[in-house]
């Protein structure tokens, strides 16, 4: 089950990298996803996919709520935080986590560190104490 998961993440990819819905574009966007290496199944669980799928859904209005916070109200002060990657994280949900945190404009990941860390890129408004 999971691979079709990782499978179509790298089509909704592709999709969204081509924007073009045509057959030749769907043969060859499944002919590279099914190339690419690390298709494997590896043990994950699904509630790890969904709960991911539930964090982007509730990180939308987030990341408007924060956009309208750093227009209004400035935010002069940065740093660089480590973040620790939860525990059993298959390089999909990795790409996932990676585009949870950079998704909303307070914050970027900076460097995915293969120990099993992020280096997150903040914007704050106030310096952290």
């Amino acid at each position: 089950m999971i691979g079709y998961l990782n499978l179509i993440l790298r089509l909704v990819i592709w999709f969204l990298l081509t924007a073009n819905f045509s057959l030749t574009n769907i043969i060859i966007g499944v002919a590279i996803a099914l190339l690419l290496p690390g298709l494997r199944k590896t043990p994950t669980v699904l509630t790890d996919w969904l709960w991911v799928f539930y964090e982007i859904v509730i990180a939308i209005p987030q990341a408007y709520a924060e956009a309208f916070e750093m227009i209004f109200r400035p935010h002069n002060y940065e740093e660089i935080t480590r973040e620790e990657v939860k525990p059993r994280r298959t390089p999909g949900l990795i790409f996932l986590d990676i585009f949870l945190i950079t998704f909303t404009p307070k914050t970027i990941v900076v460097k995915y560190h293969e120990d099993g860390w992020y280096a997150v890129h903040w914007v704050r408004r106030r310096r952290a104490r």
